[in-house]
């Protein structure tokens, strides 16, 4: 690794790996935007020849960079993502979060990658190249859009008041109907793509998060984000400082302690995890 490549924590500089995902997304993600080539995976989930194009171009340039550094990307086997989980230091790559999205021709989709040392995210990076905004955070330091500081102000009073991100079809059905029923929030929204959700959510776009399961890929980058940008979460049944990992895990979310404390109370009272 090059003196120029790492900040004084040690890390890799983030506006270095920023300057990267914006050249591969741009290159790679928008240059087969409206006629992906779209198949599927043995799980039945989609992939398109970008999701493959922005990992190989990842893995190459960070090998370049920083060649101790290994990558866990989604579209790695188990058995290569198993491999990788327990390491001290790995990149951790979505290649196109919101696949589903880019394939239907809906613009809500991004890139996210995280430096994952010693089981916690220490660098994130979530570009959207629709709407050229990049995300970036750095544990401790703070959190970024476009290199302009992103730092969440107190929300509203009550959860009547919010506008909530919640993803329907992986929660329980008591819960859902629930939710359909005794709504606590104004209004709810889910766009597909979970990083990008998190740092919408750090912008102040909405101030309430609900998924009933998120992998590691899906959160590393942009829960780091919302965090450093000054939001709360908590991941059921692990804490916030639980060591990152292949396990699937629930998340709620608010942009302050107040709205999350009456956010996870009424959860509670629905039985969720959290």
């Amino acid at each position: 690794m090059g003196r120029e490549s790492i900040n004084s924590s040690g890390w890799p500089d983030s506006r270095q790996l920023q300057h990267i995902v914006i050249e591969i997304a741009e290159a790679e993600v928008l240059s087969r935007y409206r006629h992906p080539d779209v198949s599927r995976k043995l799980d039945g989930t989609l992939v398109t020849d970008a999701d493959l194009a922005v990992q190989a171009s990842l893995t190459e340039q960070l090998a370049e960079a920083w060649p101790d550094i290994p990558l866990m990307g989604e579209e790695m086997t188990q058995e290569e993502q198993e491999a990788l989980a327990d390491s001290d230091c790995y990149w951790c790559v979505d290649p196109l979060d919101g696949t589903t999205n880019y394939s239907s021709g809906l613009p809500y989709f991004a890139l996210s990658l995280a430096l994952v040392v010693k089981g916690e995210a220490v660098l994130g990076i979530v570009y959207d190249p629709v709407r050229h905004e990049c995300f970036r955070a750095e544990r401790g330091r703070g959190a970024w859009l476009n290199d302009e500081t992103l730092k969440l102000h107190e929300g509203p009073g009550t959860l009547k008041e919010c506008i909530a991100i919640v993803d329907l079809k992986r929660l329980q059905p008591d819960l859902v109907n629930r939710l359909a029923k005794e709504s606590p929030y104004r209004s709810q929204r889910c766009f597909g793509a979970i990083a990008l959700e998190w740092c919408w959510l750090a912008a102040g776009r909405a101030h309430l998060n609900l998924h009933g399961g998120q992998k590691l890929w899906d959160y590393a980058a942009g829960r780091l984000i919302f965090a450093e940008a000054g939001g709360v979460y908590c991941s059921a049944p692990a804490s916030p400082e639980a060591r990152l990992g292949l396990q699937v895990e629930p998340a709620l979310g608010a942009i302050d302690k107040h709205l999350f404390q009456l956010w996870q109370a009424w959860l509670k009272e629905s039985a969720f995890p959290g």
